[in-house]
């Protein structure tokens, strides 16, 4: 089934083209975009249970250019009455100068799109609000017991899901497109404890669509416990390089940071980015095709036009190993000259659009993971990421892997090391991958940050990886 429009934005559509009708009006270039998003989440542990709201925000926000200047202006409330006092404002902030002293101003000429009318919406088998707040913490209560009854060292099992469903229409003078988008994320969470030391392993789960989701999650309950009893053994990571087979989300965390935030054009206008100097340059394997786009896959950030009203795309950032280009959002493409590719969003309607991920992931290769464990002398695989962070200006990056399994001529030994921190120069990384898995997996549980705010959803991923890696 079809995720359905929100009666809200549907309710508004009327008064928001006369907005539109009256900006367009008066300047060079407006647009205006709605939001309506609702969400609930639910959580469930040993000792407590918990559901709350999701995001659930609604409003409006106003872009104009006139002049060679832009503004913007957001709201939470639209009658008849009040549509002349938004185009007001909007000539008010037009007129003003609010830059910082020093600070040159910058002209930008309209932008320039085709016609577009367009309706979307994703898919889902079973909608959330089908179930009450009890069933689904039902469910995770059933899941819950199921982990903590597994074995006598399990000290607590959590799990929680969160689903969104939200609804956007972008008006300008050449479009008018509308899209609906449903997601549900979740995961389970097995601490065991062994003496006075406590373990903790996380599987996550996430997709387009509504409760069928909620499957998986069952099916990770068994694996989130062993791989918390398996901690209980680990010993502290040995500092080295390694040869290391990297697992899909692992690979996915090494995407985002290594050329994700690297890439974010908004970075190169403001110079704190090395990434311009290496267009067209070498700067990973051969084997190495990395992708960021809400259409590139079906994920959690996939949408189908951005919060600027440009159309969803699938950039191919690295090409064989070649840096080819970066994603922007609109401000950065007209400051830059080039085409805005679909990634201009905003925490919400009452925060600035920024050059933001999306679906960013490695095109898988060829091998079978078999053979790629084989073909170890020493090494570590690595799963469980954890966190990580990047230098965009050095191209540094450090990430947090809970656990390393130890692999010793082509086997592993079943010897196990956490927590372990994985550094290195980007370029030096990627360009030491010498194999890539059949198949590519992303996940989208977590959100990013933009200098630790303006926090939007993303996923990331890819095949399982050989690369040399330094670990501690």
């Amino acid at each position: 089934m079809k995720v359905q429009e929100s009666a809200f934005i549907a309710e508004k559509r009327p008064l928001l083209e006369k907005l539109r009708d009256a900006l367009c009006a008066e300047f060079e270039y407006a647009s205006v975009l709605a939001e309506d998003t609702v969400g609930r989440d639910y959580r469930v542990s040993r000792h407590s249970v918990s559901v709350g709201e999701g995001d659930n925000v609604r409003g409006f926000v106003v872009k104009a250019l006139d002049g060679g200047r832009y503004a913007e202006y957001s709201f939470s409330e639209l009658e008849e009455a009040s549509v002349p006092g938004v185009v007001a404002a909007v000539r008010e902030l037009l007129a003003s100068d609010v830059r910082p002293a020093g600070l040159a101003a910058n002209a930008y000429a309209p932008p320039v799109s085709e016609p577009t009318v367009f309706s979307g919406a994703t898919d889902y088998e079973i909608d959330p609000e089908d179930f009450s707040d009890g069933d689904i913490i039902d469910r995770l209560t059933a899941l819950r017991d199921k982990g903590l009854g597994m074995d006598k060292t399990v000290l607590d099992f959590i799990a929680w899901t969160a689903w969104q469903r939200y609804t956007k229409l972008f008006l300008s003078r050449e479009k008018d497109m509308t899209q609906s988008v449903m997601y549900l994320t979740g995961g389970v969470v097995a601490a065991a404890m062994k003496g006075q030391e406590v373990k903790q392993a996380y599987l996550p789960c996430s997709g387009l669509g509504g409760m069928e989701l909620l499957a998986k999650m069952e099916e990770n309950v068994a694996p989130c416990v062993q791989t918390a009893l398996d901690l209980l053994h680990s010993e502290p990571m040995i500092p080295g390089e390694y040869e290391c087979i990297c697992s899909p989300e692992t690979t996915g965390m090494i995407v985002h940071e290594a050329f994700g935030h690297g890439v974010e054009m908004d970075m190169f206008v403001k110079d704190r980015a090395q990434a311009p100097q290496f267009i067209g340059k070498y700067v990973a394997s051969p084997l190495v095709t990395m992708h960021d786009g809400a259409s590139s896959a079906a994920q959690t950030a996939t949408y189908f036009f951005d919060d600027e009203g440009t159309l969803a795309h699938d950039t191919v950032i690295i090409d064989k190993g070649v840096l080819k280009t970066g994603i922007s959002d609109l401000q950065s493409a007209l400051t830059l000259g080039t085409e805005p590719t679909g990634n201009g969003r905003r925490e919400s309607f009452a925060r600035k659009a920024y050059t933001r991920m999306t679906n960013t992931w490695f095109e898988p290769g060829h091998d079978k993971l078999e053979d790629m464990i084989a073909s170890v002398k020493y090494g570590m695989y690595l799963e469980c990421p954890s966190s990580g962070m990047e230098d965009p200006k050095n191209w540094g990056i450090q990430c947090m892997v809970n656990i390393a399994r130890e692999i010793r001529d082509g086997k592993l030994t079943g010897r196990i090391f956490s927590p372990v921190v994985l550094t290195g120069y980007v370029p030096d990384l990627l360009k030491s991958i010498t194999a890539m898995s059949e198949a590519a997996e992303l996940s989208g549980t977590g959100f990013c940050g933009k200098g630790h705010k303006e926090w939007v959803k993303v996923s990331d991923g890819g095949p399982y990886i050989k690369a040399t890696i330094r670990l501690g």
